[in-house]
C-alpha cells in the first residue's frame, strides 16, 4: 500500500511539474506573439508623428490567461478526460436512451423561433426590439440558410466550395438590378433570383467536373472572386463600388410598410414603427430557412440524395456503380446555389443597398466554418454553430464593460476573429467532426442507427 501511495504521489508530482513547465513555455510563446500586435499599439500625436503607446497591462493578461490555461490544460483536464475514458472504455455498452429534449430538439428550436419576436416585443417594446430581432434573428437565419445551401455541395456531395459567396452576391444583384431597372416585385424576383443563382452553379459545375479536393477548392475560390470584380468593374450596370442603393422592400400582400394611410401601421390601427418591417422579415427568413430544411431533408432520401452521399464517400466506386458523377456534381452545385441566390435576394431586400464589399472571400470562409463547426451533413448542427458563431460576433458588441477592464481603447467587436479562431480550434480539437459528429444513413437493413463520424474519411463528415 505504501508503494502505492508513494507511485500515486511521484505520477501526480510529474504531472504537476509538466504542466508548470509547459505553462511557462505557454506564457513565453504568448509574450512574443503579442507583443507586437497588444502591448505596442502605433498611434498619431496632434503634429502627424508616429508614436507608440506602452500597453503591458493588457499584454500581461494575455500571456496570464495563456499560461494559466495551458497549467490547467496539463495538470487537470487531460487527467480528467484520461479517467472518464479509461471509465467509459470499462463500463458495459449500454444503450442510452433519448430524452425528450434531444428526441424533439428540431420541433422545440422551431417552436421558439415562431414565439421569438413576440416575446422580445414584450421584453423590450416595439422599437426596442428591433436589435433583438435584426441582428440576433434575421441575421443569423441568413446564414442559416445559407450554410444549409453550401451543405449541398459540401456536406453531402463532398465538394470543397470556396466561392459560394458569388451565389449569394448573384441573388442580392438580381433582386437589386431587376427590380430597379423593370420594377418587378419581390414575390417574383425570389424565384428568379434563386434560378439565376443556380444557372450560374451550373456554369461553375463544368469547368470543375473532373477535380476534386485542393484543385477544387482553388477554382471555386477563383470563381467567387471572378464575380467581385466583375461587380466592381462594370460600373455601367452595377455602379461599381458604389453599390446599388434605393432598392424596393418586400410588401406583405401589397401591403406596405411605411407611414402611408395603405400602410401596415395605419391598416391595423398601430402607431407607426419599423420594428413591424423587420418582424415580417424575421418570418419571412424563417419560412425561407425552414423551406431549404425541407429541401434538403426530401431530396436526401430520393436517388439524387443517395448519389451525392455515395459521391461524397468515394467517387471512383460511385462511378463504377453506373451513378452519372457529372449530373450529380452538377445537380448539387445547381441546388445550393439556387439557395444561397434566394438567401441574397432577401439579404438586399433586408438592407436596401448592395456592393461589391458584402461578398468578399471572408463570407465564404465564414459559412464553411459554420458547416465544418456543426458538422457537415447535419441540418441541426450547422443552425447551432451558425448561432454560435453570428450570435457571439453580435454578443461582443454589447459587452462595452470590459473597457473598465482593458482601458477605454479597447473595442471588443475587434477582436471577434480572434477569439472564434481559438475557439475553431478548441472544437476541431474537442470535436474533430462538429458538434454533431455522427449522421444517419438515408438507407439502411432492418434497422436505422446513427453513423459515427470516426467511420467516414478525413474531412468527410
Amino acid at each position: 500500500m505504501a508503494n502505492i501511495a508513494s507511485t500515486t504521489a511521484s505520477a501526480g508530482t510529474d504531472v504537476t511539474a509538466r504542466a508548470l513547465r509547459e505553462a511557462v513555455f505557454a506564457g513565453l510563446i504568448s509574450l512574443g506573439l503579442f507583443v507586437l500586435f497588444v502591448g505596442l499599439k502605433s498611434d498619431q500625436n496632434i503634429r502627424n508623428e508616429l508614436i507608440l503607446n506602452q500597453r503591458w497591462g493588457l499584454l500581461a493578461i494575455f500571456v496570464i490567461v495563456a499560461a494559466v490555461g495551458r497549467f490547467a490544460m496539463v495538470a487537470y483536464v487531460r487527467p480528467a478526460l484520461a479517467r472518464r475514458k479509461a471509465a467509459k472504455a470499462a463500463a458495459e455498452d449500454v444503450a442510452k436512451e433519448e430524452t425528450f429534449f434531444s428526441r424533439n430538439f428540431s420541433k422545440i428550436a422551431i417552436a421558439f423561433l415562431l414565439v421569438y419576436p413576440p416575446i422580445i416585443v414584450a421584453l423590450f417594446g416595439v422599437q426596442g426590439s428591433l436589435k433583438w430581432v435584426d441582428n440576433f434573428g434575421i441575421q443569423i437565419l441568413i446564414y442559416v440558410m445559407l450554410a444549409w445551401g453550401l451543405n449541398i455541395v459540401v456536406g453531402l456531395a463532398g465538394l470543397l466550395d470556396l466561392g459560394y459567396v458569388a451565389f449569394y452576391a448573384v441573388g442580392a444583384y438580381s433582386y437589386a438590378l431587376l427590380s430597379t431597372y423593370f420594377g418587378l416585385s419581390f414575390w417574383i424576383l425570389l424565384p428568379v433570383a434563386g434560378i439565376l443563382a443556380g444557372f450560374w452553379g451550373m456554369i461553375l459545375g463544368f469547368p470543375v467536373l473532373r477535380l476534386r479536393g485542393d484543385y477544387l477548392a482553388i477554382v471555386t475560390l477563383a470563381f467567387g472572386e471572378i464575380i467581385r470584380l466583375v461587380l466592381i468593374n462594370w460600373t455601367e450596370v452595377t455602379k461599381g463600388t458604389f453599390g446599388v442603393s434605393g432598392i424596393a422592400k418586400a410588401t406583405l400582400f401589397g401591403i406596405k410598410f411605411d407611414a402611408s394611410k395603405d400602410g401596415f401601421a395605419a391598416m391595423m390601427g398601430l402607431p407607426m414603427s419599423s420594428a413591424y418591417y423587420k418582424i415580417f422579415l424575421f418570418y419571412l427568413i424563417l419560412a425561407l430557412a425552414l423551406l431549404t430544411a425541407y429541401v434538403t431533408m426530401r431530396l436526401r432520401r430520393m436517388p439524387i440524395g443517395r448519389a451525392w452521399e455515395a459521391l461524397r464517400e468515394d467517387e471512383i466506386a460511385c462511378r463504377s456503380l453506373g451513378i452519372n458523377t457529372v449530373t450529380t456534381k452538377l445537380t448539387a452545385f445547381a441546388t445550393g446555389a439556387m439557395f444561397g441566390g434566394i438567401a441574397g435576394s432577401f439579404f438586399a431586400v433586408r438592407q436596401g443597398f448592395v456592393s461589391p464589399e458584402s461578398f468578399v472571400f471572408l463570407e465564404s470562409a465564414v459559412i464553411l466554418a459554420i458547416v465544418v463547426l456543426g458538422g457537415m451533413g447535419s441540418l441541426t448542427g450547422i443552425a447551432v454553430a451558425a448561432v454560435v458563431m453570428i450570435g457571439g460576433t453580435e454578443i461582443l458588441r454589447e459587452l462595452s464593460f470590459l473597457k473598465a477592464i482593458f482601458g477605454q481603447d479597447f473595442t471588443p467587436e475587434l477582436y471577434r476573429m480572434l477569439i472564434f479562431g481559438l475557439a475553431m480550434v478548441v472544437v476541431m480539437v474537442w470535436k474533430p467532426r462538429g458538434f454533431v459528429g455522427s449522421r444517419e444513413p438515408t438507407a439502411f437493413l432492418h434497422e436505422r442507427k446513427a453513423v459515427s463520424g470516426s467511420f467516414t474519411k478525413e474531412g468527410h463528415g
